[in-house]
């Protein structure tokens, strides 16, 4: 495979990225830290990243479409995400819950999959400089557990 070719491997296809990056070493952990200390969405982060990934900028229009995408998440994604979660504990005491459980969990990454889809179409143009830079910038975060999480995003998503 040539550098172009390593490079652009992932330009078409956020989700198959996102399914990469989440797979990596402390990137799931990391993630979680992110949504749940700094309610960064989860989506639209790795949507940041893919795009930095591909040196890229999201597209001039990006903002209002954004906003369709964070109601999205809003409406759909996370309230699976609340039964899920609430499930949990109940499934370990009933584990006649837990398919219902992995019902809620694949409906989850559905709804994720269908946030990653609108998200892929908001990429622009090429960027100058460091994209990763853009990022960080980006969430402005302060404190030391979130921002450590963030860059061990940003470490596994520039190893892709």
């Amino acid at each position: 495979m040539t550098n172009a070719e390593h490079c652009n491997r992932y330009s078409a296809d956020l989700w198959r990225f996102a399914l990469d990056l989440y797979a990596a070493e402390g990137v799931a952990a990391a993630c979680l830290r992110l949504q749940d200390d700094a309610g960064i969405d989860v989506c639209e982060l790795l949507w940041r990243c893919w795009l930095a990934h591909g040196g890229l900028q999201p597209a001039a229009a990006a903002q209002s479409a954004l906003d369709e995408v964070r109601r999205w998440q809003q409406q759909m994604t996370a309230p699976l995400r609340d039964r899920r979660r609430r499930l949990k504990p109940l499934a370990a005491d009933n584990p006649q819950l837990e398919p219902l459980r992995e019902h809620l969990k694949r409906a989850e990454l559905e709804s994720e999959k269908q946030a990653l889809t609108m998200l892929q179409a908001l990429a622009g143009a090429p960027v100058a400089g460091a994209a990763f830079d853009i990022v960080r910038h980006h969430y402005g975060l302060t404190d030391n557990a979130p921002r450590q999480a963030l860059d061990t995003l940003i470490a596994r998503a520039t190893a892709l």
